[in-house]
């Protein structure tokens, strides 16, 4: 028996997801455990554990070298970059949520809500580049001042009914549950600093050299991707913080600056 085969949670043979996807998901889930610590799997291994093909071993890997998580190295092989993997933080945060909390009044302005296909975002969610989605793209504000960029795509199916929303003043899932009935319950996050394109400058009042946070978002139901998100968001007015209680799970959350 391989030393990586006694935690593997099987595979969804007939599921909606790819099981390139599917493994990539039990890939994580596993190293958010602290399984690999010492060596990460082959791709042989990989394909005799989980009972997949080669392609499917390699694109799973592939995407978690994509988001830093591993690494590939001639002649060593397949790594877990212990330089910007962390464990998970717990549940996901609510910009819209944060700002009401501090007392100020937000709303968005949206800068396109459509059907678009996008090949790139239509593969984090485990669909057929071509595959229709619904783009909101709109710019969140706390009083007079815009604080981030949200870029979200949904799969089309699920989504049509966003298409007549008013996002000026809501929150997407709140949004969700009300028009569609479901809302993400699931999902990862991945956060990192980043520099600003110009027009992430212009919509968000940065100077030259104001930082950002990247916030990548992956949103689930019953592990089916149906949210892909990407915002940007101001790095002079948030911070993000972790609490937590020894022998709990730990909680991160989004904090805004007074």
């Amino acid at each position: 028996m391989s030393e990586f085969t006694e935690h593997a949670a099987p595979l969804e043979r007939h599921g909606e997801l790819p099981l390139w996807a599917q493994l990539e998901r039990e890939l994580r889930r596993r190293m958010e455990l602290g399984h690999f610590a010492e060596r990460f799997p082959t791709d042989r291994e990989l394909m005799e554990i989980y009972e997949v093909s080669r392609h499917t071993a390699r694109h799973a890997v592939s995407q978690l070298g994509a988001d830093g998580i591993v690494r590939r190295a001639r002649g060593i092989g397949t790594s877990v970059d212990r330089r910007t993997f962390e464990r998970s933080l717990g549940a996901l945060y609510s910009l819209f949520q944060v700002v009401e909390e501090a007392g100020v009044e937000q709303h968005s302005t949206v800068r396109h809500l459509d059907r678009v296909r996008d090949a790139a975002a239509a593969e984090r969610l485990g669909l057929e580049p071509d595959t229709e989605l619904v783009l909101i793209d709109r710019v969140r504000f706390a009083g007079p001042e815009p604080l981030a960029i949200d870029r979200i795509w949904l799969p089309s199916d699920i989504a049509e009914p966003l298409l007549d929303a008013d996002f000026t003043h809501t929150s997407l899932y709140n949004e969700m549950e009300r028009t569609v009935g479901q809302r993400p319950n699931e999902g990862w996050e991945k956060i990192h600093p980043a520099v600003p394109t110009e027009d992430e400058r212009r919509a968000l009042g940065l100077s030259e050299g104001d930082a950002v946070f990247s916030i990548e978002r992956l949103g689930t139901v019953g592990g089916n991707p149906i949210e892909w998100r990407v915002t940007v968001i101001r790095g002079d007015r948030f911070s993000f913080v972790a609490d937590w209680t020894a022998g709990q799970r730990n909680e991160i959350r989004l904090q805004m600056a007074t």
